[in-house]
């Protein structure tokens, strides 16, 4: 088959790979229908996540129809179409009991490695390094899904791919980064990040009942898409100092609850500690650069909470701890628990709530992903969001 593969920084390559098999009694191998480039995926292609090998499969936002079942696989059959989550999760130990899908015990064949890093491992992710499983993503003609019974989540014919594969992923993470940073009614979220997870926590935001949404980026189509779609006033971090601009807009108070939508690779334009982190990255002396980080603790009001759904690699230099400490605030973070999230948002989807395919600004074919990929890095060509059609090529 064909597939997207990674050989190093900045380079992803459109070549030929093994077929997936079925290798345990509860998988099941989809044909990929639609597949998306996603902002961490960029944390691969700049080459800050460990354990990726040359000729690693990419992504894991996927959705497709069953070609094949294993023996112990229930409630799917050949030709159910299904959106599938981008975490792995077993749906039998202690955290999946829990509905902590992320954090499951037993779908990352490589534990041992996560857990030097982090102290314990997380889930496996499809796509996402051998630190994470080592598993094929699905920027690919084929995908292996384990523990299909408990993953996947079917979807109608009635609804477009494009309305329904960001379940995979960003809508849930999304919808979670709102969750978490428990909005009360009425309050002002902050998000810094006008990617398409800042666009989903604007428009969950809204649904979990803030009364004013911030966004923070430089980018103007990502702004112009927060105003028209969010419903967000904007700050441009080019043209304003954030902390003066958000304390004048909340007349001194800060934002109520902020999101960091952005993650390891914040850029934060020409503020010094940005600068450090640019030039720390470069020399390899970090991986992570957490710009917006540090700023969500200083803009957020006193009491507040700052929810996290951008993704960190390793550690984080020069954060102000006693800042957070000495405001009260309540941090909350965690890749996100797709599973839980399946059947409410696609309900959300069905009944016309939300029409999650407002944030895609290219669509192709698999073998335009190499390229794609460095657009989408660089946001050149108005690129917010790309989706690929294995079946597609540039040709036709």
């Amino acid at each position: 088959m064909k597939a997207l593969c990674w050989h190093g920084k900045s380079d992803v390559r459109y070549e030929t790979v093994p077929d997936p098999q079925i290798e345990d009694p509860r998988d099941v191998i989809i044909e990929v229908t639609s597949c998306a480039i996603c902002g961490s995926d960029l944390h691969l292609y700049d080459g800050y996540m460990p354990t990726m090998e040359s000729g690693d499969v990419l992504g894991h936002e996927t959705m497709g129809r069953v070609v094949e079942i294993g023996s112990g696989t229930t409630g799917l059959k050949v030709g159910d179409r299904v959106v599938v989550p981008f975490n792995i999760a077993c749906g039998d130990c202690f955290f999946c009991k829990k509905e902590l899908f992320s954090l499951c015990d037993r779908s990352n064949p490589n534990a041992d490695k996560a857990a030097k890093l982090m102290g314990h491992s997380p889930s496996g992710l499809f796509g996402y390094s051998h630190l994470l499983g080592g598993f094929p993503g699905g920027q690919a003609e084929y995908l292996r899904v384990p523990f299909a019974d408990v993953g996947p989540i079917k979807v109608p014919d009635g609804l477009p791919d494009e309305q329904v594969l960001f379940l995979s992923d960003i809508f849930p993470t999304g919808y979670m980064a709102a969750e978490n940073a428990e909005i009360e009614d009425g309050d002002t979220v902050a998000v810094w990040g006008c990617g398409p997870v800042g666009q989903f926590a604007m428009q969950s935001a809204w649904l979990l009942g803030a009364g004013r949404v911030i966004a923070i980026d430089n980018v103007p189509e990502r702004l112009a898409m927060a105003e028209a779609h969010g419903k967000a006033d904007t700050i441009n971090f080019d043209d304003h100092d954030v902390y003066e601009r958000l304390m004048e807009m909340t007349k001194g108070r800060g934002p109520d609850r902020c999101i960091d939508a952005v993650g390891a690779e914040a850029h934060g334009g020409g503020a010094i500690d940005a600068v450090y982190d640019k030039v720390k990255a470069a020399a390899y002396l970090a991986t992570d650069r957490p710009h917006v980080l540090r700023e969500a603790i200083m803009c957020c009001r006193k009491g507040g909470t700052i929810s996290v759904p951008g993704v960190y690699i390793g550690v984080v230099d020069k954060l102000p701890f006693g800042a957070l400490m000495n405001k009260a605030l309540t941090l909350r973070t965690g890749q996100t628990h797709t599973h839980r999230y399946l059947r409410p948002l696609l309900e959300k989807i069905e009944d016309g709530t939300i029409d999650p395919s407002f944030v895609i600004t290219h669509r192709a074919g698999l073998d335009q992903g190499p390229e794609l990929y460095k657009t989408f890095r660089d946001k050149a060509d108005g690129c917010i969001k790309v989706v690929l059609d294995p079946r597609r090529t540039a040709a036709g």
